[in-house]
């Protein structure tokens, strides 16, 4: 930032605004979603941060945007956080009684959606950080957050995944850094990262390409016995907005060996630093294949130990995905 740029920004010009807001667009609506696990929630978020900053950039004292940045969406996600009215509406659920052995509440919110890999951009990692980039934006992750108090949830996510300094941390929020520091530890105690951290394949490896693959194919083909062999024994799969999720590996692929139907096409994707595909079900009255469904999977020791499945059709629009796909 040139005190150049700045001085027109503040001026009024909405060229340099742009020039100076431009390199933190990505990571502050990163920031906004580990507050809010909404990925349209924080796009909205993103852009109200953006018009509170050109409103008040005259009062902005010169020393470090990012911080100041940091602390608007802080404060502007907070605030949305105590409209009680934002998560009134009930989701649609299904009957328990109509899925397969191994049902429990799920305790992920309702409202989780996922993050398209192609938004998520390059911030650096600072040392401070004690959580890996690639773990911060896991599903998993961001709906363990959501446990926590909204305070401390700010406190972790500023510190632990952004490498804030305590005392810049009690400046966005209006706090000393002795409550930061509590509400950080009171955070660590509480919240438990995912369980298949130490395990789970590399991002991009040829391991985690692999096991998708088989286990996409052993779906298109309906085989059941190599789907089970394909997860783990523990494994997951939520299915937000629904309350309920599915445990265990026998339970999962009998599920999904009666939902998938014949004649399923697969796109591929990627969601959260994890592979994800969106899947089409064959038209009976056109030749082509509509939208059905995204899942976002997590693979650990070559097998697949977590699936997301979200039905919301906008998000295919979100992923750059078609609605449709033409019989080849």
């Amino acid at each position: 930032m040139t005190d150049s740029v700045l001085a027109r920004a503040q001026f009024g010009d909405s060229d340099a605004f742009a020039e100076l807001t431009g390199p933190y667009r990505l990571e502050l609506r990163v920031h906004c979603y580990r507050i809010l696990v909404s990925f349209h929630d924080a796009e909205d978020l993103l852009q109200e941060t953006l018009l509170s900053a050109w409103q008040s950039l005259d009062r902005f004292d010169g020393r470090s945007l990012r911080a100041w940045l940091y602390r608007i969406a802080t404060n502007r996600c907070l605030n949305y956080l105590r409209d009680t009215s934002r998560r009134l509406r009930d989701a649609e659920v299904v009957d328990p009684g109509s899925l397969s052995a191994g049902v429990v509440h799920s305790d992920v919110p309702w409202w989780l959606e996922p993050y398209p890999d192609a938004l998520i951009g390059d911030a650096e990692s600072n040392p401070e950080a004690r959580f890996e980039a690639r773990e911060s934006i896991a599903l998993s992750f961001v709906a363990g957050l959501q446990g926590l108090p909204t305070q401390q949830r700010a406190a972790l996510v500023l510190r632990d995944v952004l490498g804030f300094s305590a005392a810049e941390v009690a400046e966005m929020l209006g706090s000393t850094p002795a409550s930061v520091n509590s509400a950080l530890q009171r955070a660590r105690a509480a919240f438990e990262p995912s369980r298949d951290r130490d395990h789970v394949s590399l991002p991009r490896s040829r391991n985690e390409v692999e096991t998708v693959e088989r286990f996409v194919d052993a779906l298109e083909r309906g085989d059941i016995e190599r789907v089970v062999a394909l997860l783990t024994d523990d494994a997951r799969m939520t299915m937000p907005p629904e309350p309920f999720e599915l445990r265990g590996s026998r339970p999962i692929a009998e599920y999904l060996g009666r939902v998938w139907g014949e004649g399923v096409k697969v796109v591929s994707t990627r969601a959260n630093n994890a592979p994800a595909f969106g899947y089409y079900r064959p038209d009976p009255h056109a030749e082509v294949y509509r939208a059905s469904g995204l899942m976002v999977v997590s693979v650990a020791d070559a097998r697949v130990s977590s699936l997301a499945r979200f039905d919301d059709k906008s998000l295919f629009a979100t992923f750059g995905l078609p609605r449709t796909i033409t019989h080849k």
